[in-house]
């Protein structure tokens, strides 16, 4: 036992009438009580340097005050109760320090069979390398399902492709619902002389979300029909907003669905 607790107001009670030699004497003796964790015997004045016959004297004096002769030794309480304290915490410690040990132990197993698991798969994934490539258009696949429904000969497949993409960018949708109207406002272009290539082309370069008629100039033709001013394009597109009504509600959306 290396430590022990030393309360001065006790001490000075019980010392008072000690001498500074006394004194001395009788800290040496607790000392060594406490270090070797035994009661004080005949070897202990050789050990803590008792020599003249002043200090035989003294020491004499502190056996007789503060300790108890038995059986040829000398007891003090104090000692003896900090003593027993002190190795019943350690034995407590001790059961503490064996129970986390055995857990830890436990946890070690658990932890051989995890890695012994997890050692298992890294083997497999090695066997079995993966294509990254491969999973990332497999999940692309799935994230875009093909169409379902046909384009009319009338639209140019790579207009629309170029508009559905765009459509799509980030996080845009392009329903099936979606494409029908928008297949039906082309049909209705289409039969004014609208340009279809063009409408797409235009709404894709601009990000538009709808298709609208090309602006139309004076005296101009397209797709051999005759435009007689940009002021149609006002009436061009109450037509096709006609158009459009009038296929939602007798239910011929030009979607062309498979």
């Amino acid at each position: 036992m290396y430590y022990y607790q030393h309360h001065i107001g006790d001490y000075r009670r019980d010392t008072g009438h000690l001498t500074l030699l006394e004194h001395g004497i009788y800290r040496q003796l607790l000392d060594l009580y406490y270090i070797t964790e035994k009661p004080i015997d005949t070897n202990s004045i050789r050990l803590i340097c008792v020599r003249n016959t002043d200090e035989q004297e003294a020491y004499a004096r502190v056996l007789a005050d503060f300790f108890i002769e038995q059986d040829g030794v000398y007891l003090h309480k104090r000692c003896e109760f900090e003593i027993e304290r002190f190795k019943d915490k350690s034995e407590k410690a001790k059961q503490s320090i064996n129970t986390r040990w055995n857990k830890n132990k436990d946890l070690r197993s658990d932890t051989n069979v995890l890695r012994t698991n997890n050692e298992g798969n890294t083997n497999q994934l090695t066997k079995e390398p993966i294509n990254l490539s491969t999973k990332v258009k497999k999940e692309k696949e799935k994230k875009e399902p093909k169409a379902r429904y046909a384009i009319p000969d009338f639209v140019p497949q790579d207009a629309w492709d170029g508009f559905v993409q765009m459509r799509r960018t980030g996080k845009g949708v392009f329903t099936e619902r979606a494409a029908a109207l928008i297949l039906t406002q082309l049909k209705a272009m289409h039969s004014h002389g609208q340009d279809i290539a063009a409408v797409l082309d235009q709404s894709t370069a601009h990000g538009w979300k709808g298709v609208f008629p090309l602006k139309q100039q004076n005296g101009v033709r397209q797709n051999g029909k005759f435009n007689a001013s940009a002021a149609n394009n006002q009436r061009l597109n109450e037509l096709i907003a006609i158009e459009l009504e009038s296929a939602m509600a007798q239910g011929t959306l030009d979607s062309g669905v498979a």
